[in-house]
């Protein structure tokens, strides 16, 4: 075992024999040394969210025709420093009858959901946190504890602008968990494991997303109706609520929410990457050939996830500054009537197919034709009810007989 084959194992290898040569006993030795590593995978995530900002900001203003940071180190590149140093010598301010306690845990939990969804990530094969066999079910529990300090922020704040968003943003979340449920439980069929590692390496020869393209699409809608992004962000309605569950926090506070939500979308990314598109490998068997062995190599391993869940921020970013908020009532309408139905269905669809064709060599064309098939008759049906409303709207209206007055 060497650093470059397997630096997570040989670092703990070798701070387990620090600490033993200090005088500690193996126990202990072992608990500090997992300590260590969670320490350093909560500085990685923060690192990343850092990073965020100045990402976040230059594709906007591209998007907007605009410079975005240019002025704080090359490129713009300190300027999430700069952010921070300004949030923290900012006034915490604490509204006059809040809920102290559950007001200041609401940003700590926020973030701290989206860190805890960080230990089943595997970066490489052989840089994660844990493998756990219910690592799906793991990041539903974890993810709900977002819908939590978003409710605890609304309530605690003592503000009916809060309140309003936070009932919005959970109305959101709670709803687009069922068919974000459904797409999670898509490549774990097709994998046969709900280890998110174990999943990873069930696409070393080909991604599920060829497998189940309407399952990404699924995904993508959700993750971005979870983080309450555009056209989803009814909880941010400026005009109607001011900002939000989180309009009564300052400086760090606010900025914890800030981070935790630009990190979300990254780990959403992330999960792109893992369910669909082979995470941290996927290179369709070359890596097997020995001319690119090097490929199993951990960092190089590493480099192919960042840049996969960069793209799958990309596009979570691309939606954000491309389109407009809905109304709460038709945002609640397609979830409940259009993709949660469709999301069933799907699932239904994939456990049939994948039962009756796995045996077979019609397995991946008959997975990826049903796909097309049910989105097929999906735009048909959508074309048909279009088509009837459409006719109800230009119907004359009737006139109205106004009684005789006598």
């Amino acid at each position: 075992m060497t650093f470059w084959n397997d630096p997570i194992n040989y670092i703990a290898d070798w701070l387990r024999g620090v600490f033993m040569g200090w005088g500690i006993t193996a126990g202990p030795a072992n608990v500090i040394t997992a300590l260590i590593g969670i320490v350093v995978i909560i500085l990685f995530a923060l690192a990343i969210a850092i990073a965020l900002v100045w990402v976040e900001r230059k594709v906007v203003a591209r998007f907007q025709d605009r410079l975005g940071p240019n002025r704080i180190g090359p490129f713009g590149l300190f300027q999430p420093f700069a952010d921070i140093v300004k949030l923290i010598i900012k006034e915490d301010i604490t509204p006059a009858g809040a809920d102290k306690v559950v007001f200041n845990m609401a940003p700590v939990i926020s973030l701290a959901s989206v860190i805890l969804i960080w230990a089943i990530v595997p970066l490489a094969s052989k840089i994660y946190g844990a493998d756990i066999n219910v690592g799906v079910l793991y990041l539903v529990a974890v993810g709900s504890f977002g819908t939590l300090s978003v409710i605890m922020a609304g309530w605690a704040s003592n503000n009916k602008y809060a309140l309003i968003g936070a009932f919005r943003m959970v109305a959101t979340m709670i709803s687009y968990e069922i068919p974000m449920v459904v797409a999670l439980m898509i490549p774990t069929i097709i994998a046969g494991t709900m280890s998110v590692k174990g999943i990873t390496q069930a696409q070393s020869n080909l991604w599920f997303v060829f497998l189940s393209p309407l399952g990404l699409l699924l995904f993508i809608i959700s993750a971005i109706a979870e983080l309450g992004r555009s056209p989803f962000d009814l909880n941010e309605a400026e005009s109607e609520i001011v900002a939000g569950f989180h309009i009564e926090y300052t400086g760090m506070k606010f900025g914890l929410f800030y981070a935790g939500e630009l990190l979300h979308a990254f780990t959403f990314g992330g999960f792109m990457a893992v369910l669909f598109f082979g995470g941290y490998g996927g290179f369709f068997g070359l890596e097997k050939l020995s001319a690119f062995a090097w490929l199993s190599n951990p960092f190089i391993e590493l480099v192919v996830f960042l840049l996969k869940a960069l793209i799958g921020y990309w596009v979570i970013m691309w939606v954000k500054y491309s389109m407009p908020r809905i109304r709460i009532d038709h945002m609640l309408t397609f979830n409940w009537k259009f993709l949660t139905p469709l999301a069933f269905v799907l699932l239904m669809m994939t456990a049939l197919f994948d039962k009756l064709l796995a045996p077979t060599q019609f397995y991946v064309p008959g997975m990826f034709l049903s796909n097309i098939l049910l989105a097929w008759i999906v735009i048909e049906i959508l074309r048909k009810y279009s088509k009837r409303e459409r006719i109800e709207q230009e119907k004359p209206a009737e006139p109205v007989i106004q009684a005789a007055h006598h």
